[in-house]
Order: C-alpha cells, then sequence, then structure tokens
C-alpha cells in the first residue's frame, strides 16, 4: 500500500490503495501561567485556518483568518511539513514533517514558536489525533515493522502501541466523549474500519465488508461515525452508528467522494 500524505509517500506492502490522510479540525491546548505557577486557559485562537500548500515550492504548514485574510507561513523549512491538527484550545498544532529525513509528530504554538519534535524515531510516524483534553496524542508509526496506532502524552513522553498487531493500523480518530478511537486496518484481509477503547482494548472491526473502508470521523455527540468506502465500485462517503449498525450511504456519484469531516 502507499498511502499519499502530503508531499510524502508512505508505503505498505499489503494493501493496493491509496489512501489520503489530510486533517484540518479547528482546536488546541492550553499554556502555563498565573499566580502560584497554576495553569491558566489561553486565549483561543478563534476564526482560524490551519492547512498546507506547496506554494512556495514545498510543503508547508500555513494559517489564515476563515474570511482568507492574515495569511502566514508558521513552518519556513526546506523540508517538507503538512497535515496539521488544532489541539482542543486551539494553541498549538502538531503536524508531520520530514524534516530530519523521515515522517516525524511534531508540535508548535499557535503562532509558530516552540517547535518541538514529539516522536523523534527513524521510523515514519504521522496521522495526528489529539484526544478531547488535550493531554494525549494518537499517531501511526511503523517503528515496530509494521504500522500501527500509538498513543503518547501531548509532551511526546509516556508512548504506548495501541494495536499492537502484525497487519497495518492508521489513521486513528478520537471520539469526542475521549472513550474510544476508530481506526482502519487491513488485518482482514482488506481495509476495514475498527475502534478500539482509549487504552486499545476492545478492538472490534465496525464495517466487515469486502471492500475498502477507512477514514472514520466521529460526529460531535460520539454516536455516530462517517467514513469513506468503495463498496458500490468507486469511493462514497457512508455513515453509520458507532457500534458498526445502520450503514448507510451518503454520496451517490460515480466520481470518488473521499475523507469525510463532520462539523463540530
Amino acid at each position: 500500500m502507499h498511502i499519499e500524505y502530503g508531499g510524502s509517500t508512505v508505503k505498505i506492502a499489503s494493501v493496493a490503495i491509496v489512501f489520503l490522510s489530510v486533517v484540518c479540525l479547528a482546536l488546541l491546548l492550553g499554556a502555563c501561567g498565573g499566580a502560584g505557577g497554576e495553569k491558566e486557559e489561553p486565549t483561543p485562537t478563534t476564526d482560524k485556518i490551519a492547512f498546507e500548500s506547496s506554494r512556495d515550492g514545498n510543503w508547508e504548514i500555513y494559517v489564515m483568518n476563515t474570511d482568507g485574510s492574515r495569511l502566514a507561513s508558521l513552518t519556513h523549512n526546506p523540508a517538507e511539513d503538512f497535515a496539521p491538527a488544532w489541539s482542543p484550545a486551539d494553541s498549538r498544532i502538531a503536524f508531520a514533517s520530514d524534516r530530519n529525513g523521515n515522517l516525524e509528530v511534531y508540535v508548535m504554538n499557535a503562532d509558530g514558536s516552540g517547535l518541538t519534535n514529539l516522536t523523534n524515531n527513524p521510523a515514519a510516524d504521522f496521522t495526528v489525533a489529539w484526544s478531547p483534553d488535550r493531554s494525549r496524542i494518537a499517531f501511526a508509526s511503523d517503528r515496530d515493522g509494521d504500522f500501527e496506532v500509538y498513543v503518547m502524552n501531548a509532551d511526546g513522553s509516556g508512548l504506548t502501541n495501541l494495536t499492537n498487531n502484525p497487519d497495518e493500523d492508521f489513521a486513528p480518530a478520537w471520539s469526542p466523549d475521549g472513550s474510544r478511537i476508530a481506526f482502519a486496518s487491513d488485518r482482514d484481509g482488506n481495509l476495514e474500519v475498527y475502534v478500539m477503547n482509549a487504552d486499545g482494548s476492545g478492538q472490534t472491526n465496525l464495517t466487515d465488508n469486502p471492500a475498502s473502508d477507512t477514514s472514520p470521523t466521529w460526529s460531535p455527540n460520539s454516536s455516530r461515525i462517517a467514513f469513506e468506502s468503495e463498496r458500490d465500485g468507486d469511493f462514497e462517503v457512508y455513515v453509520m452508528n458507532a457500534d458498526g449498525s445502520g450503514q448507510t450511504r451518503l454520496t451517490n456519484n460515480p466520481a470518488a467522494d473521499r475523507l469525510p469531516a463532520w462539523s463540530r
């Protein structure tokens, strides 16, 4: 499988489809301050959109107001920086970069300052998803020989392999209530949407279909999951209940309809 991700291509040998995961959700975390060392919530960075662009000759992370004004490049690096993900208090942005020669997960403040490599591993680390309480980050990595879903604290500590399966697991999506993580896996011979508890227990195949199902995204109340599927001959957007029941096709077009994103 080849996953085209931003400006880079990540190879996965066992599956023959392209999975494109570019995430721009709107949310982020707090900075420290206040008397007595207590933490204060930062002023939210409202009405901003982060995105990736190659307009300067390579992929960079940009930010702009929702009307397109005040465009600014945040990364300014000759390597490829892409797939920004806001944390749930609008103060930090996680993203993927190959500036160290391989894909890593980085985090920075909303103005581009405070850049930190969180993963710092020779393997490929990408597809970032923040926990709703902004204390943890889920991501995919092939550091154990195949792609797995990992979780770490927001400072990069406490790394844990959640999926621990010999097949490919990637594209984590945290439920808004923080209790579960949906992800894509080919462990049953083709790509399916799975769900597990936030600690990795209870891994369950939700889609259970011979076609490719991927790119899960949760509804704001954690009751449903939208995803993409090619079960009707081309990629369409589907929705299902969080337990996998009630799978319903939402789009019906001969072109490819992919990467659903739920409004918040």
